[in-house]
């Protein structure tokens, strides 16, 4: 079926057209599907004559209803749809590069009041240090849908006379390797760059140097 057939057979069925036979005139198609009440009657009779749809004429419009075969067509694409936005549910992968960082994960995770947050959210103490990956632009995409999901508050602290301000955090992993995905509360921070924390030194354990390609996996 062609996709302005499908289209116009999804409009029909939005119209209430699985559910018995709706009135439709060729200018209200036309508006829905935007476009010209000739292009919405060619699309009628060639869903007619594939015998997705009845159609009964009347002068001031037709009474239209989806076949069988017509639901049928729809509900393989809704089981399409479905599919894709299950795969999407189960996990997101993201690629990047491994790059140095200004060192500050480093002393951050050193701290007791973060480090003892972090093993009760994510269920390891973090190794003192953070890996730094730039993201490709794909992954880019892939990372700002992750907002969406349930981050952890890591909540800041005052000692010393010093503020530490608030983190959130994410489970993922690495290979087999439980980490956790970290972002710093203060704003502006690159879209394009992630820290990630593990109960190991992941540069070590993984092998890894500057320029080394690298994904993560996040399951919600």
């Amino acid at each position: 079926m062609l996709p302005e057939d499908l289209q116009c057979l999804k409009t029909i069925g939005i119209m209430g057209g699985c559910r018995g036979p709706v009135w439709v005139s060729s200018q209200t198609l036309a508006a829905s599907l935007e476009t010209s009440p000739q292009t919405a009657s060619r699309r009628l009779k060639s869903l007619e004559e594939q015998m997705a749809i009845t159609r009964f004429m009347r002068p001031d419009g037709q009474q239209i209803a989806i076949t069988r075969l017509g639901e049928d067509i729809l509900h393989r694409e809704f089981t399409e749809y479905c599919s894709i936005f299950e795969r999407l549910g189960r996990e997101f992968v993201m690629s990047g590069v491994v790059i140095s960082g200004l060192g500050e994960g480093r002393y951050y995770m050193s701290l007791d009041h973060y480090r003892t947050q972090f093993a009760d959210t994510l269920g390891f103490i973090p190794y003192p240090g953070t890996l730094n990956i730039r993201l490709t632009p794909a992954s880019v995409e892939i990372r700002k849908k992750l907002d969406a999901l349930k981050w952890t508050r890591i909540q800041g602290f005052t000692s010393e006379n010093r503020t530490f301000g608030d983190a959130r955090s994410l489970p993922c992993r690495i290979g087999d390797i439980a980490c956790g995905i970290v972002v710093p509360g203060r704003s502006h921070y690159p879209e394009d760059i992630i820290e990630i924390i593990a109960p190991v030194e992941l540069r070590r354990v993984l092998g890894l140097t500057d320029g080394d390609s690298i994904s993560v996996e996040v399951i919600p």
